[in-house]
């Protein structure tokens, strides 16, 4: 049987998702937590990666059993033996064809900064101290809304057939103490999200027009963009399938 299981976990002291030869990833220690309460060497999949010190409030991993299982038991089991920095909110039994890379029909981010030097949000937030021009930001955030070819905003080694996203939703949000970037696509491209803020802050504080981001997606060139903003404040934070695959 196959299960998809909900994960959640702060990256701070992980080399990303994708499973490494030479440092501890996320993915490495859900298979060996997997492969030590199934009885043998047991991988997941996951929706997507997420870079070192990047987080996830949703992520979703499949993995196969030859058994049937008690899932509530088994989340428990899970939960016992996984560090406190991962926990498997939830487990469903799905189709076997059902995958959680390729079956994903939107997958959503979020982006915080805070504007005040804090201790409380060191890790999962990028301090940015400066003044934002909103309505600047809001124009760029339309513009992306209307494009397609994002490999202005992709990492340049990066094994992919196309550089097409649909962007579904995009905002700019103020709050108390800085600003929340929330972003939810059908697929994004390695280091997209990050390229996508540190463009939108170098609008807000004019280093940019909106009207040079349009030139710097038709330039189809990642030296266009700005630089990607730090790891630490970017949270996957949910992915959607069709009903149709859960049991």
């Amino acid at each position: 049987m196959r299960f998809f299981v909900d994960i959640s976990y702060k990256g701070t002291v992980y080399h990303g998702w994708q499973e490494q030869n030479n440092a501890i990833t996320v993915q490495q220690v859900i298979n060996d937590k997997l492969s030590q309460l199934l009885r043998t060497e047991t991988k997941c999949v996951g929706s997507g990666r997420t870079d070192t010190g990047v987080h996830a409030k949703q992520q979703i991993i499949h993995f196969d059993a030859e058994e049937t299982l008690d899932l509530d038991r088994f989340l428990y089991k899970l939960n016992a033996v996984l560090p406190e920095d991962i926990a498997a909110n939830a487990i469903r039994a799905v189709n076997k064809e059902a995958h959680a890379r390729f079956d994903a029909t939107k997958r959503s981010y979020h982006y915080y900064l805070h504007a005040k030097k804090t201790p409380f949000k060191k890790d999962q937030s990028f301090f940015f101290p400066h003044a934002l021009d909103l309505a600047s930001i809001e124009e760029g955030c339309k513009i992306f809304k209307q494009w397609t070819d994002f490999e202005s905003f992709s990492k340049v080694k990066t094994e992919v057939n196309h550089f097409n996203c649909e962007i579904f939703e995009i905002e700019w949000q103020m709050e108390s103490n800085g600003y929340i970037f929330f972003v939810s696509a059908n697929r994004f491209l390695r280091g997209m999200v990050r390229a996508m803020v540190g463009t939108l802050l170098d609008i807000g504080i004019g280093k940019l027009t909106p009207g040079q981001l349009v030139t710097i997606l038709e330039k189809k060139d990642r030296r266009a963009a700005s630089r990607s903003v730090p790891p630490q404040g970017l949270f996957l934070s949910s992915v959607i399938y069709p009903n149709d695959i859960y049991l």
